[in-house]
């Protein structure tokens, strides 16, 4: 049996609990990889590449007069890892699967925005399939 003392000590540290626990999660979260903007909240890669990259990559990923369909074969994850969209975005590329011109650095992202970004266009890649190169 607890004692009227023990229960309000026990009532008094519960909220220092439930706050211990709350970082615990957010921290494991943040461990975990979890893009996040300069704000502490979630990358929204959709969103970034709207911005960012479908002026030149298409709305759609499927490319403009400007730049190579991100649907494109050659872009899937055996032939280009996620590794070289990241160096793509951080440093530009110089073209050599494509008569675009050279893709420029995309500056003021930071790693997870890029990692966002990343996920976005793994993620419309697996769901539409992938693009003949070149496309037909």
């Amino acid at each position: 049996m607890v004692n009227r003392r023990g229960a309000s000590e026990f009532l008094a540290r519960w909220p220092m609990a439930v706050a211990v626990a709350a970082a615990c999660v957010a921290l494991s979260a943040a461990c975990a990889g979890d893009a996040s903007d300069a704000n502490g909240r979630p990358a929204d890669g959709s969103a970034l590449y709207a911005e960012r990259c479908a002026s030149c990559h298409g709305a759609d990923l499927r490319g403009t007069g400007m730049g190579p369909s991100q649907l494109s074969i050659v872009y899937e994850p055996n032939h280009h890892p996620d590794e070289a969209f990241r160096a793509a975005i951080r440093d530009g590329v110089s073209p050599h699967h494509w008569d675009f011109g050279p893709m420029p650095a995309v500056s003021g992202l930071d790693d997870d925005e890029i990692t966002a970004i990343i996920a976005y266009i793994r993620e419309v890649q697996q769901r539409e399939g992938f693009e003949p190169h070149p496309p037909d």
